[in-house]
């Protein structure tokens, strides 16, 4: 199968591992800038032999014709990119978050449907053995009535951080630490939680980091449609010797709290049931990996290349970006209007926020 990526940045090197894992053919490597281009080049070339390189990524789709193609750019560029190859029949992999508006996610969707070919939302959390374990255990009904969950992103980034790159912590093109960040917790909580909101309150503000433009703090609280609720978190303020990253789920009949620098390691797992011992899980699961960005990469990519395969959705489909998106997007309007946002929300965008701070 026929690969290209557009973005060879922060993130890229994960998907470049992840494709040759996984078997495929990678045809192009795509950027602005030619010097990242070369610099993915010359830690892979050796694995992935000669491939053309593009500063242009319609020129890259139209010659080269890739059958998949990873989006790795800046997240405001992702729906222009996305439309273009979904257009022209390319199915993709788009790192999150999906768009930066809603008529942007919906704009995907609708491309994709009018097209026939597979979106993925990289929220490749989903794929950690520990976050499997515990929808697994949603899912056989271990927990009875699940009352409520929490998902705590506590990080720090300094100002070098946000300086590394001119579109991070931009309206146009980022957002802030929810939208960046925190997005892997909140689509899981929404995922263990039934996926669908009801209401959002929240607050957010920028404390630290004068050079950006969003939040670098945000709280919120969420009622789901089916009568649970979440408890949401994320900053990138706390000192870097306290940094911490964590899922909780309370039920009727089990806890459980997932943490780590990606989700990976258990913390607590407790059921009325007694099936299994907590020691022992916490044992089993208690790897934590190298790197923020965990190793869910190859098991997303797995899961497309099958779902292309056999014509059926992706594991993470469009649907489920779009969510997380709604939701980011949501407490991002009732912290700035100061009241309480009822969803579906049809229209927003972050830049619908620009000067808030």
């Amino acid at each position: 199968m026929k690969y290209a990526l557009v973005g060879c940045g922060r993130v890229s090197h994960n998907h470049i591992i992840a494709a040759i894992r996984n078997g495929l053919e990678i045809v192009a490597l795509c950027d602005l800038d030619a010097e990242k281009i070369d610099a993915e080049y010359s830690r892979y070339g050796d694995q992935i032999g000669d491939v053309a390189k593009y500063t242009d990524y319609k020129e890259m789709i139209l010659k080269e014709k890739p059958e998949l193609v990873g989006i790795a750019t800046d997240s405001g560029s992702h729906a222009e990119i996305a439309v273009f190859c979904i257009e022209h029949g390319c199915n993709v992999i788009i790192e999150k978050p999906i768009a930066l508006s809603l008529e942007d996610a919906d704009r995907i969707i609708s491309a994709a449907e009018a097209n026939n070919v597979k979106v993925c939302n990289n929220l490749q959390n989903r794929f950690n053995d520990a976050v499997q374990l515990l929808r697994k255990a949603i899912d056989d009904g271990r927990f009875g009535r699940i009352y409520y969950g929490a998902a705590q992103l506590r990080w720090y980034r300094g100002d070098d951080y946000y300086r590394q790159a001119p579109w991070r912590g931009t309206w146009a093109k980022d957002g802030g630490a929810l939208m960046n960040q925190s997005i892997h917790d909140i689509d899981l909580l929404c995922w263990m939680m039934g996926d669908y909101v009801s209401e959002v309150a929240g607050m957010t503000d920028r404390l630290a980091h004068e050079c950006i433009e969003a939040e670098d703090f945000g709280i919120a609280v969420v009622r789901f449609k089916n009568g649970g609720y979440g408890v949401i978190e994320g900053t990138t303020d706390v000192n870097r010797n306290s940094e911490e990253e964590t899922l909780s789920i309370f039920g009727e009949h089990g806890t459980v709290k997932l943490g780590g620098i990606s989700g990976q390691i258990v913390e607590q797992w407790r059921f009325d049931d007694g099936l299994d011992d907590e020691e022992d899980i916490k044992k089993r699961y208690g790897a934590d990996p190298e790197h923020i960005y965990g190793l869910g990469h190859i098991s997303v990519y797995e899961d497309v290349i099958d779902a292309i395969k056999n014509d059926r959705q992706p594991y993470i489909d469009a649907y489920a970006g779009r969510r997380a998106l709604e939701l980011i997007l949501s407490i991002y309007k009732a912290a700035a209007e100061g009241r309480t946002v009822k969803l579906p929300v049809e229209k927003c965008s972050t830049t619908d926020f620009t000067g808030r701070f």
